[in-house]
């Protein structure tokens, strides 16, 4: 079992892809929409980021929706 972090924002289409990816694979994952959620807001600053999505797997971020990153790290 993985440990995913969506960081998210309500406008951004690559998000609600990256989302949908996540789901087609049957792996849960915690959302943070930095557009309501200060904290997640604060976290993502903190972790050097501006933009959305970011992914967070296992520790590991992919910024953006690389389809490809993502999947290698499911895997392993």
């Amino acid at each position: 079992m993985h440990e995913v972090t969506v960081y998210t924002s309500s406008t951004c289409p690559y998000c609600t892809l990256a989302k949908n990816h996540l789901t087609e694979k049957g792996v849960s994952y915690v959302e943070k929409n930095v557009s309501t959620d200060k904290e997640a807001r604060k976290e993502l600053m903190a972790m050097g980021h501006m933009g959305v999505p970011v992914i967070v797997i296992d520790g590991q971020e992919v910024v953006g929706f690389d389809k490809e990153k993502i999947d290698n790290l499911l895997k392993s």
